[in-house]
Order: C-alpha cells, then sequence, then structure tokens
C-alpha cells in the first residue's frame, strides 16, 4: 500500500520533486510534508525498502490514475519483464550514452530496467561517485521512468530500479546529432563480457582497500537482458 503525507512511517525521508525529479536531499518527514503542502501537492513514499526511503511530491491523486493507468497498459501488454543496464564508474561519455539510449529503449517498450554499477579494486574506496553516476543516471532518464527501487549498495555493486512512465508523457534524449536514436549495432558493450557477474567478480583486486560503510543514497548501466 502507498503510504501518502501523515501515513509516511520513517522519520526521515529523501525527497524528489518535479518532472525532471529534481533531488531535494534528505529531511525530517515532518519538513517534506509540510514543503509538499506549501506548494498544493502531497508527499508519496515511492520507494519503501530505500534508506532512507525516497519520496515524491506530487499531486496524489493524479500519481494514483497514472499509476492505476500503467498498471492497465502493462497487463493489456502482458507480463513486465526485467532488463539490466551496466555502468563503471569511469565510464566514458559516448559508452554512457549509448547504454542510456539502450534503456530509453527498455523502458519505451514497457519493461523495467535495472541499473547496475559495480566497483573494482581502488573504487571501493570511493563509493560516493558511484552514487553520483547513479543520480545521473536516474535525472537522464527521467523523461521515460520513475524510481521503483532507489540507488542501494550490495556488496561491491549498487543496484537501481526503474519502471517506465506513462507512454504520452515518455521522451527520448539519447540521440545521435542527425536526429535518430542509436543504433543497436552501436550498443554493444566494450566494458563487459558474458562471463562478467556482478554477484561473483573475480578476486584479481584482492588485499587493495577494503570497501569502506555505505553512503546515503544518491543515483546508474552495460545493457544485459534476462
Amino acid at each position: 500500500m502507498t503510504r501518502v503525507n501523515d501515513r509516511i512511517r520513517a522519520p526521515k525521508v529523501r525527497v524528489v520533486y518535479g518532472e525532471d525529479s529534481q533531488q531535494l536531499g534528505v529531511m525530517t518527514t515532518r519538513e517534506a510534508i509540510d514543503k509538499a503542502k506549501s506548494v498544493g501537492l502531497d508527499l508519496v513514499e515511492i520507494a519503501a525498502a530505500a534508506d532512507p526511503p525516497v519520496c515524491r511530491i506530487v499531486d496524489y491523486g493524479k500519481y494514483k490514475y497514472e499509476q492505476s493507468k500503467l498498471k492497465k497498459t502493462s497487463k493489456s501488454k502482458g507480463p513486465v519483464k526485467m532488463k539490466e543496464v551496466k555502468f563503471r564508474v569511469r565510464t566514458e561519455e559516448h559508452d554512457y550514452n549509448i547504454k542510456c539510449a539502450r534503456a530509453e529503449k527498455f523502458l519505451d517498450e514497457g519493461n523495467k530496467v535495472r541499473v547496475q554499477l559495480q566497483f573494482r579494486g581502488r573504487e571501493n574506496a570511493h563509493r560516493e561517485i558511484g552514487f553520483e553516476v547513479m543520480q545521473k543516471v536516474m535525472k537522464d532518464l527521467s523523461g521515460m521512468s520513475h524510481v521503483d527501487q532507489a540507488p542501494k549498495l550490495a556488496g561491491r555493486a549498487i543496484g537501481m530500479v526503474l519502471s517506465p512512465i506513462a507512454p504520452e508523457k515518455r521522451e527520448r534524449h539519447f540521440m545521435l546529432s542527425h536526429g535518430e536514436l542509436i543504433h543497436e549495432d552501436e550498443a554493444k558493450d566494450h566494458e563487459f563480457d558474458d562471463s562478467d557477474d556482478i554477484e561473483s567478480e573475480d578476486h584479481e583486486h584482492e588485499g587493495e582497500d577494503a570497501p569502506t560503510g555505505e553512503p546515503e543514497v544518491k543515483a546508474d548501466s552495460t545493457d544485459e537482458e534476462e
């Protein structure tokens, strides 16, 4: 059940606002509710499992209608599939754009997208950079998706799940200069191979800095169909 306003139980929440998913940061639930009411809107919990939970400032009636409409659309198209896109901390701009274009394609087909960012070696000592990359992905894909599961650290990787927004509101941004969407053939991933498994990374960097504690939630893809 979706919690709204005073029904939200967490003492603190991470707040996003507006069509561009502007990050307002972490604040007490009371402050977040007051901020939502000050603009005539509601505070809606969209990712209860995150730490802290993620809430969006929206018109709840409109939000509920759109979610209901999206659910009906999804049912008519059959079961929703989960696709996957992977990023690295140092993913270059060209590869980043290709990965985001692939994610947009998955979302436009009505699929959910699991975004993964894996740390290697010394990157584990600077995990805040990974969360910054995930925040950028979240923002860049906001024209096609909303956050189902906020960025969360698990072992040596950060995971996030995105769901498509209503078809009439979708807007793709990752296009080539001539206006055409990035072609499927250009989306070949040069950073991962088929044996690259986030859950069971090799031990090539054993002995390096141990992972530090989990930073606060921030928000990023090789694409890999399930």
